[in-house]
């Protein structure tokens, strides 16, 4: 039969024993607590670099569409600028064109005379008129295209920005 002595020293040993497994326990566990904690900070710090990346394009895409706004509105207003100038030098050398052809009518000796005048002079007015219309109206097209171009490059950029897939 197992003395005192053998049975203290039989249950001295379990709980060394015991001790040392669950200190085994506890280190095993530490370990993988260590290692999830790394991985889920890992990818938090990865996560939040890819929302201050996203975030910089964002901003430097919208500083970009506001650049191509105002080079657009800078085009624009030059333009119409120069559309006036070109409408108010027409208007004036129609003007100064009546203002010659009611001279040069005032001066005439006959009825056929003035009516060959009025003829040739209506029809001179009339070409002119139609000339300078026309290159007004095809300054105006062109401006329209050139004004419009910064703000349909970007719009452009923005379809291929939107075609790539969100890299992973």
């Amino acid at each position: 039969m197992a003395t005192q002595a053998d049975m203290k020293k039989a249950m001295t040993q379990a709980a060394q024993t015991g001790a040392a497994q669950a200190k085994k326990i506890v280190e095993d566990s530490t370990a993988q607590a260590r290692v999830a904690v790394e991985k889920t900070m890992e990818t938090a710090n990865k996560t939040a670099g890819d929302m201050l990346k996203a975030a910089e394009e964002a901003a430097e895409f919208g500083r970009g569409n506001l650049e191509a706004i105002t080079k657009a509105s800078q085009l624009y207003v030059t333009g119409v600028q120069d559309l006036s100038r070109q409408t108010m030098a027409m208007f004036q050398a129609l003007s100064e064109h009546a203002i010659e052809g009611v001279k040069a009518m005032s001066t005439m000796k006959s009825l056929k005379d003035a009516a060959d005048f009025q003829a040739t002079f209506t029809k001179t007015a009339f070409e002119r008129a139609v000339n300078d219309t026309t290159k007004i109206s095809e300054a105006a097209l062109k401006l329209a295209e050139t004004s419009i171009e910064p703000i349909s490059a970007r719009m452009t950029l923005a379809m291929e920005k939107m075609a790539k897939p969100i890299a992973a």
